[in-house]
């Protein structure tokens, strides 16, 4: 049955040549000096004050916060993982024996230096940490500890089809994106041109296009989050693709990955259109009952009793998210119905992981694909919907970070 959840200082550099307006520039001034702290202020807060103890502790670890995913970014590099869960046995090793397993002793790797590594990750829940022993001498390469994966770190394991969330580790970190993050700040006072036009002279979607190697990481990563994704919804009991849908069309459907696993689940369906750019459906295999695509959702989308999309529209700015929403309009029957799955931003912000996920890919958006580009809250989408010529949007909750959102011609 489906599930209800309830929704519960840089290094300076030379910035001028960005700033594209008076306001802008004005920016960039010094605070007026009525908004600065004074001497009597600072002598007034104790610092052995609980509250100012734990202010201290929480702002190191967020300046601090880099090391997270660069040693996630590490563990996959290193094929960690794979070499832990060993078949699905999972049995806590140590660093030293994962050197072993991945072939990296003979080239002088170093245990210890993963082990911090492991350690880190454990504090984030990602393996977990056995303590086999109460003592250790100083330099002991016999670490006293083990490490098994947890639930999250299971993610990270290949499967039978090759996939893992690796992949999405790895393209989010190439050189090519972390060069955007130092200029987030540019998105504020520049918000015309993405941080990463800025550091690589052209948008995301273009260096894929022209990347191949960058490109195949771009389809294995969306295929090792979709899959699962899919899995979650196909076996939770939601019946959007039933009825009378017989020619599905999957907008931005990649490689084709949630299409065929959709067909495969519901044999009304007769046809089903995976819909991408040239260069994308090019590269996309042969599945059986599925016809390959090139085109632009922002000129036309083929017709179809259904329309699925994922991850589609919160790359895109209101705008353009209407003018794709207008054409699934034209593309669907009386009655038809687009199942658009998107990251639904909740009305107020808390600490929870959900939250947190949410509003950190948000800021992913904003930096290398659209600086208007942004994840929305449900009625943010509803209302675009309206405006689109569809009268009704039906929300549905199965997986924590995607909500479904069906809008109803």
């Amino acid at each position: 049955m489906l599930k209800n959840i309830k929704i519960p200082t840089p290094t300076p550099f030379h910035i001028s040549p960005h700033i594209s307006s008076p306001a802008a520039a004005a920016a960039m001034s010094p605070p007026p000096p009525s908004s600065v702290i004074s001497t009597a202020d600072v002598a007034a807060i104790d610092e052995t004050s609980e509250i100012r103890n734990r202010a201290r502790l929480q702002i190191l670890e967020l300046a601090n916060m880099i090391s997270v995913p660069m040693c996630l970014n590490a563990v996959v590099r290193l094929n960690v993982a794979d070499a832990v869960w060993s078949g699905g046995a999972n049995s806590p090793v140590s660093a030293a024996e994962i050197v072993e397993r991945i072939g990296a002793r003979g080239g002088g790797a170093d245990a210890g230096n993963l082990e911090r590594i492991l350690r880190m990750l454990a504090a984030y829940n990602v393996f977990q940490e056995h303590l086999e022993s109460s003592e250790r001498r100083y330099g002991d390469l016999n670490s006293i500890y083990r490490y098994s994966l947890t639930e999250i770190g299971r993610t990270l394991v290949t499967d039978s089809e090759g996939l893992s969330y690796g992949a999405y580790v790895l393209q989010h970190y190439q050189d090519e994106l972390m060069k955007a993050w130092p200029l987030v700040h540019i998105a504020v006072l520049d918000p015309e041109t993405e941080p990463f036009v800025k550091a690589n002279g052209e948008p995301a979607y273009c260096y894929y296009g022209k990347d191949e190697a960058m490109n195949e990481l771009m389809q294995k990563a969306m295929a090792g989050v979709s899959v699962p994704f899919m899995r979650a919804v196909l076996g939770s009991g939601y019946d959007g693709f039933g009825g009378g849908v017989e020619r599905l069309v999957d907008v931005g459907g990649s490689a084709g990955d949630c299409l065929k696993m959709i067909l495969q689940k519901y044999p009304n369906i007769k046809e089903g259109i995976n819909f991408d750019l040239p260069e994308v459906v090019v590269k996309a295999p042969t599945i059986p009952g599925v016809t390959h695509v090139g085109g632009d959702m922002f000129e036309s989308i083929p017709s179809g009793d259904a329309i699925f999309m994922k991850w589609i529209l919160t790359t895109w700015t209101d705008d353009e998210c209407l003018e794709i929403l207008k054409n699934c309009h034209k593309a669907l029957p009386a009655g038809g119905k687009l199942i658009a799955c998107e990251p639904a931003l909740p009305e107020h912000s808390d600490d929870s992981h959900r939250t947190r996920a949410l509003l950190s890919g948000d800021i992913f958006v904003m930096t290398i694909y659209r600086t208007k580009g942004k994840h929305r809250t449900e009625e943010e989408y509803r209302q675009l919907g309206v405006s689109a010529g569809f009268p009704h949007c039906k929300s549905v909750h199965i997986d924590y970070f995607y909500t479904i959102l069906e809008f109803i011609k």
